[in-house]
Order: C-alpha cells, then sequence, then structure tokens
C-alpha cells in the first residue's frame, strides 16, 4: 500500500474510533446495508467498525489497485508466482463445475480433467473391494493419509467437516507429524492387509511423509513375512516426483500427479483429496469442487460491494492496518469444522505472512495478523475471558451453519443461541451502569468495585459467516471464499501469496542437526544453545 492510502485509513480510523459499536448498530438498516450473500453463504459484516465512508475508503483504496486485472491473471494462469516463475491455477482444479468458461490453458485442464477421471476409476474401485487392476490387494478397510502442511490440513478439514456424507466404506486416518507415538498407537489399532497408505509428497522428499511411510512399509511387510512387494501393493502416491515413487516400488497407474501450478495449501481440489474422496465418494467429490466453482464465479462477477472474498480481504486490512489489530480469532461453532483454524492459520499465514514485497522491497504497512482460534462454545470456557475483558481487541469470523445434519433441535438452538450472543456481547459490552445496576449487595465501595469486574467494554468487532448447512457445496464455497480473501490481501500489500520461503531454512537446518543426534559429532560451527541442547539430549539416550 502507498503511503497516501495509508494515511487515508488512519484518517478513517480516528473519525470512527471514538464511535463505539453500540452506536453503529444503532443507524438504520444496519444489517441489510452490511450483509451480502454468494450462494449457500451469508456474510454479516454489520458488527465491524465500519460505516459507508470508511467502506467507501475502503473501495476507493481497493479500485487503485487494479484488482479484477489481478484476478482475472490468476484465473489465466499468468505467472502470479513471480519469485519461482509459476502460475497459479487451483481455480482450474474445480472450473469443470463453473458456469464460466475456464481462461486456463486448454492443455491444463485436459490434464486436470485426465487425473479427476484416473481419482474417480481408483475411488470406484476400490470401493466394489476390486482394485486388482491397479494392483491393490482386496479387502481394503482403512486409509491412511501421510501428507504435511497442505497435504494435510485440507483434506482433514473436509474430511472431518463431511462426516455426515461419508460412505461407510473405509476409515480414515491423517499422519502428518515425524512425532513417533502417533503412528505407534495407529499401528496397534489397524490391520496392515486391511490399509492402504496415500503418500502426498509434490517432491518425494519430505521428511515427516518419507519416515512414516518407510515405518508404515516396514509394518505392512511384516504382515507378509518381509515381502516388500507384496506390502508396496498397499501403497499409492501423489507426487510430482514419479521416478521417486517408482523407486518405492510403486508403479506409475498408482501415483496421481501434483502441478507447479498448485501450492500445498491450495491443493484440497486435486488429488491431494484423494482421501476425502475415498471417505465420500466421488459424487460428493465433485459437489465439493462445484461448490468452490459457484465461489470463483461470484468472486469473477461480482461488483466489489457485494463480492464476498473482497469484503473479507478489505475488512482484514482496515483491522490490521487502520484500527491497528495484530491477530484474529476463527470460531466454527460447528464441531465438524474445528479444523478449520488450523487450516486457515496455514492459507492465510504462509500466503500472506511477508515482511518485504513481490519485489524484494521494504513494506509500508504491517501484513497478516496471527491468525487462531477454536470451535465454540469449548473456546467460551476457554478463552473467550481475554477477548471480552482483556487489555488488547481480537476481531473475529464468528462462523456457524444454520441447519445441522441431525435432528437434535434443542442443541443446535442452544449452539446457534451462544453464537449470536457472543457477536452480540462483544460489539455491545456491558456499561458500568448496568454492572453497577446488578451489584446489589455489600457497601457501596464493594458494589462499585464488583461493577468495574463485571464491565464489558464491547467495541470488539466481529463477522458472522452463516452457512445454510454443512454440506460438500457450501464447504467448497467457504474454503474457496478465504482462498480469494488471500489474493485480494496480497494484492492490497503487494506481497507474493503463493512462495513459502519462510518454512525453508529450519527444515535446512534439521537436515544437518540430525547426524549430530544420532552420532554425537556437533560441529562448531553450531551455536552454543544447539550444542548445549544436544548434548543434553544425548546424555540422556
Amino acid at each position: 500500500m502507498q503511503a497516501g492510502q495509508l494515511d487515508t485509513l488512519a484518517r478513517e480510523a480516528a473519525r470512527l474510533i471514538p464511535l463505539h459499536l453500540r452506536k453503529l448498530l444503532a443507524t438504520p438498516q444496519r444489517f441489510e446495508r452490511f450483509s451480502r450473500r454468494a450462494g449457500p453463504l451469508l456474510l454479516d459484516f454489520s458488527r465491524q467498525k465500519l460505516d459507508e465512508d470508511a467502506l467507501q475508503s475502503l473501495g476507493a483504496v481497493l479500485q487503485q489497485s487494479g484488482w479484477q486485472q489481478r484476478r482475472d491473471a490468476m484465473f489465466r494462469g499468468d505467472v502470479l508466482n513471480a519469485s519461482e516463475q509459476r502460475p497459479v491455477l487451483h481455480t482450474a482444479l474445480r472450473a469443470a463445475e463453473s458456469r464460466l468458461a475456464s481462461p486456463a490453458p486448454a492443455e491444463i485442464n485436459a490434464e486436470i480433467a485426465t487425473t479427476l477421471r484416473r481419482m474417480g476409476d481408483l475411488v470406484d474401485a476400490l470401493e466394489r473391494g476390486d482394485a486388482g487392476a491397479f494392483g491393490i490387494p482386496a479387502g481394503i478397510t482403512d486409509v491412511v493419509n501421510l501428507g504435511i502442511g497442505g497435504s494435510d490440513l485440507g483434506p482433514r478439514l473436509a474430511v472431518e467437516a463431511l462426516s455426515n456424507c461419508h460412505s461407510g466404506r473405509f476409515r480414515c486416518h491423517f499422519l502428518p507429524n515425524v512425532d513417533g507415538h502417533e503412528i505407534a498407537a495407529l499401528m496397534r489399532r489397524l490391520d496392515p492387509r486391511h490399509t492402504l497408505v496415500l503418500l502426498v509428497s509434490k517432491s518425494f522428499t519430505t521428511q515427516e511423509t518419507l519416515l512414516n511411510g518407510a515405518v508404515l512399509r516396514h509394518w505392512i511387510a511384516q504382515a507378509y513375512a518381509g515381502d516388500e512387494a507384496r506390502a508396496a501393493a498397499h501403497f499409492v502416491a501423489v507426487s510430482a516426483n514419479v521416478e521417486a515413487a517408482a523407486a518405492l516400488g510403486i508403479p506409475p497407474e498408482r501415483v496421481l500427479p501434483m502441478w507447479d501450478f498448485v501450492g500445498g495449501r491450495y491443493s484440497v481440489w486435486s488429488a491431494v483429496g484423494l482421501v476425502l474422496a475415498l471417505a465420500i465418494g466421488m459424487p460428493n467429490f465433485r459437489a465439493f469442487l462445484r461448490g468452490a466453482a459457484l465461489m470463483d464465479d461470484h468472486f469473477r462477477t461480482a461488483d466489489w460491494r457485494d463480492n464476498l472474498p473482497v469484503l473479507l480481504a478489505l475488512i482484514g486490512v482496515w483491522n490490521r492496518n487502520g484500527l491497528g489489530y495484530p491477530a484474529h480469532g476463527v470460531i466454527p461453532y460447528l464441531d465438524g469444522l474445528a479444523e478449520l483454524p488450523a487450516f486457515l492459520q496455514q492459507l492465510e499465514m504462509e500466503s500472506l505472512g511477508k515482511r518485504v514485497n513481490a519485489d524484494g522491497g521494504d513494506l509500508h504497512q504491517a501484513t497478516v495478523p496471527v491468525v487462531w482460534g477454536s470451535v465454540g462454545t469449548n473456546a467460551q470456557h476457554a478463552f473467550f475471558q481475554a477477548l471480552h475483558q482483556g487489555s488488547d481487541i481480537v476481531p473475529l469470523d464468528l462462523i456457524g451453519v444454520v441447519r445441522p445434519a441431525h435432528a437434535l433441535k434443542d442443541n443446535h438452538d442452544a449452539l446457534l443461541a451462544n453464537l449470536l450472543a457472543q457477536g452480540a456481547a462483544f460489539a455491545l459490552g456491558k456499561t458500568p451502569d448496568e454492572a453497577l445496576a446488578e451489584a446489589t449487595r455489600g457497601s457501596d465501595a464493594e458494589r462499585r468495585a464488583l461493577a468495574a469486574q463485571r464491565t464489558f467494554p464491547g467495541d470488539r468487532p466481529s463477522s458472522t459467516l452463516l452457512l445454510d448447512a454443512l454440506t460438500p457445496e457450501s464447504l467448497g464455497a467457504l474454503i474457496a471464499l478465504y482462498e480469494h480473501k488471500v489474493l485480494v490481501q496480497a494484492l492490497l500489500w503487494d506481497i507474493n501469496a503463493f512462495d513459502q520461503w519462510g518454512v525453508e531454512l529450519g527444515k535446512t537446518l534439521a537436515k544437518s542437526i540430525l547426524p549430530a543426534l544420532t552420532t554425537g559429532q556437533v560441529p562448531d560451527a553450531f551455536d552454543a544453545s544447539t550444542r548445549g541442547l544436544i548434548a543434553a539430549i544425548r546424555a540422556l539416550e
């Protein structure tokens, strides 16, 4: 953002900060003016600290950025990831379900269609229990997804969120972490002869995935008296490195592609979503793609004032750069969306966690806030005390579902009541006079002391997102909504949202430290803390 644009935000913030949300919410037709719908999603941002003038100022900043051209360039397949000279075409993964023609290169659309068909053939064969054509033994009951980051978070979120759509044919498990406790526990529960392992790694060099894969490979081989070839028949790979997969005994017909034009955190729509397709079946997987395509179409056609991803992005920029809030909370009021905060942590913080612009120059403004959260109502009994009465303000996304996938109406009404109540409480608070009126016992000094503790300052912004129901379509739309929000914020902040160099340094250092842990030969180049910790660890082994 340019200095003049930041000055505009500062002027609007100075005007609005003295206005309590109670006053803003009292303006006529506040909800109607500050809520929008797209397909199965309703966005209410009437509890954000915005008015029409501030929103117009944000819109002017947006229009100066040429956001439509950047949006269209992404859908076309132009090189948006400049540091790696790659296009950004996760939207092409669901383009077949769009009502708009895909501007992506025809050869890429054809390759995506071929991969989707191959996925469908594999899923159908496994569901029938007849995957012999793929070299997979009959009787698979459990599927273990080995992947980390984008190869875990998106599929895990979708599998858990869409549990009501599960076919029941397979039990799905996730092993992202290199921590041996989880994999050891899983091997105690599963039957190796009936387990299928999905190795999901673009490069086939990811330490966590390959190490866990080797452990499971040995475990399965033991069930076949050490026969490695029979163990290999239990593995499917999703990777760009077909040769490395073949070296592990996984033939090309059991290798589904990953592409350089799709970043890991945007890949759930691809073969990375194979575990989801196995959980919910291909018709539901295509419905998941269709929901994302619906949001793509909305993003491509709606005016900025009605465009949900654009509005979410502008709200995010306003809260970060206008009002100066350094954190953002995500609170889904549905257990099925419990993994959404973790998914959005990666999507937003890995994409937008940059301190230089796309050309390597200095930035003029802060970028991504710390994204965190947990499921409601659990969170209310954990950290909401700090959100209501702590010294820092954390804007929130409160996310709910109108129609549940169960018949327990009393439970769901209570859940929605809590969602609505928290948004109101954050915005309105409780005044000192209201708190004092409730304090009926003790001396005047005691009553005032108690009232001070029971006062809620309010004026704490939140947006509410309501899904009509949690279905494959609505979940696809929700995830795509946040993907496009990230694109617009990256444009406004002039950063590359599609590389992630920040994850590399620690991985490189870990590779150099591992030999020192196993051999005890610690290079002098290691810093004093690292040398001391290695010695402490080896002393207890």
